[in-house]
This record gives structure tokens, sequence and C-alpha cells, in this order.
């Protein structure tokens, strides 16, 4: 699968785990929910995987985690808050940049419908 039939494949589990649990959870919850519906379909799933920093060509582990990495091509970056903000893009951006990924999703399980939280973030490499 290309990372566009990836991401259609997250925003309907999303979708499935949205209008089961609906908004007001830790994301914690959604995340772990989604790993599970991705795993369970076949995907390979990472989960809070380490993301190192390279700077100066030296690779340091300054403790950034993807939340789920799909494919090892999709980044998938999960919010329960009440509106994202442009630095929730630009973790996503910066992470794809870091990973050398070109997809990245943002979800927001606190919205009332989940199309108003599910944000797609293209790295142009």
């Amino acid at each position: 699968m290309n990372e566009n039939e990836i991401s259609k494949v997250i925003f309907d589990f999303s979708l499935k785990i949205h209008r089961t649990l609906g908004p007001g959870l830790l994301e914690s919850a959604y995340e772990s929910c989604l790993y599970y519906e991705l795993h369970k379909a076949g995907f390979t799933v990472s989960q809070q995987k380490p993301l190192p920093l390279v700077y100066e060509d030296v690779m340091l582990e300054a403790g950034y985690r993807v939340d789920l990495l799909v494919e090892n091509s999709v980044i998938i970056e999960v919010k329960s808050v009440d509106k994202l903000a442009p630095v929730h893009f630009a973790q996503v951006l910066t992470y794809l940049k870091f990973s050398n990924c070109k997809l990245g999703i943002l979800v927001n399980f606190n919205e009332f419908l989940l199309k108003d939280g599910f944000k797609r973030v293209v790295n142009k490499l």
C-alpha cells in the first residue's frame, strides 16, 4: 500500500474509535486503540518509537518518540486537545524530517466530528 491508501485506512479506524469512545479521553487511550486496530488488520506498527535527533552528523537521543509509525512510512501523532495549534503541525513536520517519511497524520480525537481533527502533514523532502 502507498501512503495515501494507508492514510485512508487510518482515517477509517480513527473514525471507528471515535464513534465508539467519543471525545474526552486521554491521548494514550486513543493511541492504544489505533495501534490495536492497525496491528489487527495486519499492518506493521510501532508504538512510541524513539526518534533520534541528528545534529552535525551526530545521532542524539533527545527523548523524541513517534506515537505510531505505520509500515515504516506514515507517522501518526495522536492528540486529545481543545484545538490543534500550529505547534502540533510543526511537531509532525519535524518528526517527518527526522525520519525521512513523507506523510504524517495528526489526529485530534477531542473533536465533535473527527473529520475536523484529522489532518495530513506532508514532508516535501
